[in-house]
């Protein structure tokens, strides 16, 4: 600002006294010299002296110089600002750095400042950073809402002139139209917060209310018993008969609730859990309580119906919302380490065929336990080629035991009543890579991002299952940060971590919420390398030329379903791939969900994909199978073909619906 505001009269021609003064020395000097050299050379180190310092000097004070004028002018030069001293409002000019240059009676009133104290605004209001001033460039105008004390303060800031502000100074001039200051009101709005935080809960109430009167009336009229238990819980009494009529109209109160919206920027949902043919009404309640907790575990919004052993789930399309607070993950860190300080020995699991999002999750658990000084090992059976580069960085390590990575049937000989065995990426029990292992051991722990289904490990002392999750990588990656203060992953633990979120969320396009980044950021921040990750992420050139097979040869039924079949000769993974070739399928456009089956071991894999048009998990749990809304998978025991028309009969339900 020094350099584009002049001064003007005296004052200018006081200002320039320590020119005239240099001046008048060098001559002094010149002087010196000509009648004595010694003397000369030290008159002119004096003179060199006193130029430097009154240049610095001029440097440093001149920009406060210049405020404090432009905060005089401000103050006292114009009637107009005066009447801004006496304005009931807050107000303050900034300069570009977001110091006060002035301010009137009320801001100082507000700050306990004087009107000329050079102070950050950021000290006073911490929400007003440098990088929250207005600019040209977002319309010279910005709005903020800070807090100071007990008061709620809407402030607003205006990029101005300083010619507007200082044009009729006669101690300044020449302003260069460029500079430009910051003016800043403030509002205080702490009352009318509190009276709109008043409407919110009247509006809550009142949407409470409209649901209670609709699933009343609802269960009314198949003459239901409803008798409201909490304020979001209720308890309904229903008979056979018409709880087969609420079958048949698909508990159309579900999309009903839904359509409940009195402003409401989310719309409610409604998870039902019912209990039938139980040995009394005792079992039949501990049926629907099981029933509830089921349709919670997997994401809401829908029904699920236990009928003795057989379990019927109906809705269930509405995505899970992902959480913001991070309140759960701390206490599951918490509960996780307390359960692990408690054991000798760690032994981690993953699911059949183990991926990288389980080894990823399992190398998390691994190094939480190494933490403790536990004995640690992770069970893998047949490493797939998918896993085995991020394997070999611990193989060929001699930081790491050789043992470090066990078959199932050295996991059996470790399992005693001092072990603790740790399942990630799956809650199902026969999908685990030793089932027999959760007969072992009394202390069993779950970690999984996947929707349950009717098949739950049970015993289980602590069990961490969200499926808004992206991947068990992300999961863990969140309770190691509030796991122990003195765990640090090492590289390629990070390495692992951060691979399993990037297949689970295909480089960061799908399942992607903003803790997702959160924890790759983390893992980043661990020693994580993007590119060291993505050359052991790379395909071998057999299995690249069979997921484009299967994509040549795809077919399109009933206009939106990509269905595929992956060779599997001659490939370590061909799971792998057919799950890479369902991905590639989804980038076709007007394609809503891809299927490739895969053969493996004599049984079909399927691999299921859609982006927001279809569940493709209520389809493969059809086939006894499961996943997410838009990813998910089954393993069928037929023909390739006959899994095919399986397959193209529950599309054909699913179109019909």
């Amino acid at each position: 600002m020094k350099n584009k505001i002049k001064l003007h009269g005296a004052l200018k021609r006081y200002m320039c006294w320590p020119v005239y003064l240099a001046i008048l020395l060098i001559g002094v000097t010149a002087a010196v010299l000509f009648i004595d050299v010694k003397a000369g050379a030290v008159a002119a180190a004096g003179t060199a002296v006193y130029i430097l310092i009154a240049v610095l000097a001029f440097r440093k004070y001149s920009p406060a110089i210049i405020n404090d004028l432009v905060g005089f002018s401000q103050q006292y030069e114009d009637p107009e600002n005066r009447m801004m001293d006496n304005l009931v409002i807050p107000y303050a000019i900034l300069d570009s750095g977001g110091r006060t240059i002035w301010s009137n009676r009320k801001f100082c009133e507000l700050t306990g400042k004087e009107p000329l104290a050079h102070m950050s605004i950021e000290s006073v209001f911490p929400e007003i950073s440098e990088n929250k001033l207005p600019s040209w460039e977002n319309g010279g105008a910005s709005q903020i809402t800070v807090n100071y004390k007990d008061r709620i303060l809407r402030a607003e800031m205006k990029e101005v002139a300083i010619g507007d502000i200082v044009r009729k100074s006669e101690i300044l001039k020449e302003v260069d139209g460029e500079v430009n200051l910051t003016a800043l009101y403030l509002y205080d709005e702490t009352e009318l917060r509190q009276y709109i935080q008043s409407v919110e809960d009247v509006r809550r109430s009142l949407l409470i209310a409209l649901i209670d009167r609709k699933i009343t009336r609802y269960f009314s009229e198949f003459n239901g018993l409803v008798k409201k238990t909490e304020k979001d819980k209720y308890l309904i009494l229903l008979t056979k008969e018409s709880l087969e009529i609420l079958k048949e109209r698909r508990f159309n109160i579900l999309d009903e609730v839904k359509s409940v919206n009195i402003g409401n920027e989310m719309a409610v949902t409604l998870s039902i859990g019912i209990g039938l043919n139980g040995a009394g009404y005792l079992q039949d309640y501990e049926y629907s309580r099981i029933a509830i907790e089921m349709a919670l575990g997997r994401g809401g919004d829908q029904v699920v119906i236990r009928d003795g052993t057989n379990i019927v789930y109906i809705g269930g399309k509405a995505p899970q919302m992902e959480k913001n607070t991070r309140v759960k993950a701390r206490v599951k860190a918490q509960a996780l380490k307390e359960f692990m300080s408690s054991k000798e020995h760690i032994v981690v699991m993953g699911h059949k065929i183990t991926d990288v999002d389980a080894l990823g999750a399992a190398i998390g658990i691994y190094r939480a336990g190494k933490t403790l000084g536990k004995s640690v090992h992770i069970v893998v059976n047949d490493p797939t080629t998918s896993i085995r580069p991020l394997m070999a960085s611990f193989l060929d390590s001699p930081e790491y035991e050789p043992n470090m990575f066990v078959d199932s049937e050295h996991a059996k000989e470790l399992v005693d009543s001092n072990t603790a065995v740790i399942v990630v990426d799956t809650n199902k029990p026969s999908y685990t890579e030793c089932p027999e292992l959760l007969k072992l051991s009394r202390t069993i722990i779950v970690l999984d991002h996947h929707r349950r289904g009717s098949e739950v490990i049970e015993n289980a002392v602590l069990s961490y299952v969200e499926p808004y999750a992206s991947s068990t990588c992300e999961m863990v990656s969140e309770i190691l940060q509030y796991f122990y203060d003195g765990l640090k992953l090492r590289s390629n633990e990070a390495d692992c971590l951060y691979a399993g979120i990037i297949i689970d969320t295909n480089n960061f396009t799908t399942r992607s919420g903003v803790r997702t980044f959160e924890a790759a950021a983390y893992l980043r921040r661990s020693g994580a390398d993007v590119t060291r990750v993505r050359k052991m992420l790379r395909d071998n050139f057999d299995s690249y030329k069979a997921r484009a097979e299967a994509v040549r040869n795809s077919e399109i039924y009933k206009s939106y379903f990509a269905i595929a079949k992956c060779p599997s000769e001659g490939l370590e993974s061909p799971t792998v791939v057919g799950a890479q070739a369902a991905n590639e399928l989804l980038n076709i456009a007007g394609v809503k969900a891809s299927f490739v089956l895969t053969v493996y071991n004599h049984v079909v894999y399927i691999s299921a994909r859609a982006i927001d048009e279809v569940n493709v998990q209520v389809m493969m749990e059809q086939l006894g199978g499961g996943g997410h809304l838009n990813i998910a998978g089954a393993q069928v025991n037929a023909s390739v073909d006959e899994a095919e028309q399986m397959l193209k009969k529950i599309i054909d339900d699913t179109v019909v619906e």
